[in-house]
């Protein structure tokens, strides 16, 4: 079985909101650990060329070298994705100088999602 970390940069099939379909693409891995041991599963989120229109949590991916990216790309932080890593390729790690962006943009959309219930 394959092992990822949070921060590795594979190659999914990714799929679309918008149609059944899943694409062959690059995806930053944000949750491995147990949800891998004993799911096999981790949490990605949609990598994107940079040519695309831009969403305003959107990360530059600045070392294309290190992350295993042909082309200028962009981290989707509002893309997430449960995915088999049986199905996942390792391409690169996002650098160092990327992942706080990341993070902090990850833990607004959690936060914006994840605060109690009325009368909790």
């Amino acid at each position: 079985m394959p092992t990822f970390e949070p921060w590795d940069i594979v190659k999914v099939p990714f799929p679309y909101t918008d149609r059944p379909v899943r694409q062959r693409r690059p995806a930053l891995v944000i949750a491995a650990g147990d949800l891998l041991t004993h799911h096999n599963l981790i949490w990605v989120l949609m990598i994107t060329s940079a040519e695309n229109r831009g969403w305003p949590t959107d990360v530059v991916v600045s070392d294309l070298a290190v992350a295993g990216l042909p082309a200028p790309s962009v981290v989707r932080t509002a893309k997430v994705a449960v995915i088999d890593c049986r199905d996942a390729e390792r391409l690169g790690t996002l650098s160092n100088a990327d992942r706080a962006a990341v993070a902090a943009h990850l833990a607004s959309h959690l936060a914006a999602t994840m605060h109690a219930p009325p009368g909790a």
